[in-house]
Order: C-alpha cells, then structure tokens, then sequence
C-alpha cells in the first residue's frame, strides 16, 4: 500500500494545483484529517514535540519518536503521508539511516531541512543553517537511501530569515538538482516573496507553509493554486484548534462543574468511539469470539 500512496501523492503534488494539507500532532488527529475529507496527512515535527513532549519546537525529538508516531499513523490511515524528520539527525550517514527508518515505518514523503542542530521552529528567532553544499549532500544521501522512487524527498531551505530570500532560492535550485523531488522556502515575509518562490524555482514543485500567526501571511488557497505551488501546508492548524477547544471545554467544566454533551464544546461519546473505530473492534471481537 505504502508505494501505491507515494504515486499518489507525487501525482497529486506534480499538478501544482495547491494540495491542501493539514498536520496531524498524533494517530487520532490524522484520523480526523481523513474523515475530514482531506486527501493528505502532514506529520509535524513542531506538533508531535508540543503534544507529546509539551514542550517547544526545539530540536527534542528522536527517531525513535518520529518512527513510533509514523508508525501509528500508518495504521490508522488509508492517506499518503509526509513526515517532518528536521535535520534528519546528523550528517549524509544520519541521514541516509533516518530515510531507511522512515521508509520501513510507513512515511511517503520526508522533510528534510538545511538548519543547524539543534533545530528551531522555521518562525523562531535565533536560526542558523549549514552550509548549502553539506546541505546538498544530505539530499544526495536520502535519495541514494530510498528504496522506493515513489518516496518522495522534500527539502526545507531555512536560509530566508539568515541570509535573505534571493540566497534561500539560490538553495532551493542547489536542492532541487541534488535530487529532491519538492522544495520548500519557509518563512517568506510577504506576497511579493511567496508568489515569486514557484515563478524562481519551477524545476520542481513547491510547498508554502501557513503558519497561523506566524511570519508568512495567510493568503487564500485558490491564489495559492493559481500560483501554482505542490502543496499548501497547515502544519499544526488542527493542534492550534484543539487547544482551543479543550481550554473551552475545561473553563465551562471549572465554571459549572459539570459538562454534558449537549454543551457543543465536546465530542459525543458515540462519535469519539465511532473516530477510534470501536464499531470495527466489536465486530473482530466477535468473530473471534471462542464459542
């Protein structure tokens, strides 16, 4: 199945049209992404750190952190996935090991980016990146490293907020002919900067990503399709609206001391067992059932 979806999601992203994806922070988020409708699932690296961790987007997770949630993930969707791997943990070797994991785990598509360890949120200060021709290496080694051609490499150039948009395209053009199959200017700092990243580098497609409340201005996916960039990336809008959601939730809960659910401000708990798919369970424990 994991190839059948890498396909799917190079043709989706080839058509540039703006492949609108959300991130999930946790198996059950990407559960929801898919029956939302959605026709992709983006694993945060920011999200999985402040949900499982909560703690800030700093360079704390592990490997092992991102191939146990891939492999959750994995399992409980049906959609392609695109996993956030940082840095990819090292250097070439790191990251050749990291796309060998990530592939076995079940992602189809890795982020790799061009910062230096330890890594920082793309819209914090105090970034700093390697240098472009080690950057380019690492890609060389993650496409050497996959045994798929249909895992896809996209890389991350940080290098807008340290050395200016001009030298983070000049980046994304070196990355591109590395081998990657998407490249991704984060953190452009307005309309003029991000409707030029898809006219500059065309070789490949490109992914924005709308950081809510962030440094880049939301802009309305229809003139991001026309653009023409591969994906639209909200990384962790589905965990900024579950914080507000169970703020609403507990302040009516503190207030009143009670909750029910015809408050609107949680889940049924039919419909929370319908997204872990307690239904489907009942059945297999039935027929498994020793009679």
């Amino acid at each position: 199945m994991t190839d059948s979806l890498g396909k799917t999601l190079k043709k989706k992203i080839n058509e540039r049209r703006g492949l609108l994806v959300p991130g999930a922070a946790n198996a059950l988020s990407a559960r929801i992404i898919q029956d939302m409708g959605f026709e992709a699932v983006y694993l945060s690296g920011a999200g999985l750190t402040n949900m499982f961790y909560g703690i800030p987007d700093m360079g704390f997770i592990s490997l092992q952190d991102l191939a146990s949630h891939t492999s959750a993930i994995r399992d409980a969707i049906e959609l392609p996935l695109i996993v956030d791997v940082d840095t990819g943990f090292g250097n070439a070797l790191n990251m050749r090991h990291t796309v060998k994991v990530m592939e076995r785990a079940g992602a189809n598509c890795i982020q790799i980016e061009d910062q230096v360890m330890p890594k920082k949120c793309g819209h914090f200060a105090g970034k700093d990146v390697i240098g472009a021709e080690e950057a380019a290496s690492k890609i060389k080694a993650a496409v050497d490293a996959r045994q798929s051609e249909d895992f896809l490499i996209l890389a991350r150039t940080d290098a807008r907020a340290i050395h200016g948009f001009d030298a983070a395209i000049e980046r994304a053009h070196k990355f591109a002919e590395a081998g990657a199959d998407i490249t991704f200017v984060e953190a452009p700092e307005n309309l003029d900067e991000i409707r030029k990243i898809p006219q500059s580098v065309s070789q490949v497609p490109q992914l924005v990503n709308i950081v809510i409340g962030g440094k880049t201005p939301v802009v309305d996916l229809k003139d991001l399709a026309e653009m023409k960039f591969g994906i639209v990336l909200y990384a962790n809008a589905a965990l900024q609206g579950a914080i507000v959601g169970m703020q609403n939730a507990l302040k009516q809960l503190k207030a009143t001391g009670r909750m029910d659910e015809d408050t609107g401000l949680v889940a049924t708990f039919k419909e929370r067992q319908r997204l872990v798919q307690k239904p489907e369970f009942d059945a297999l424990d039935k027929k498994y059932a020793v009679k």
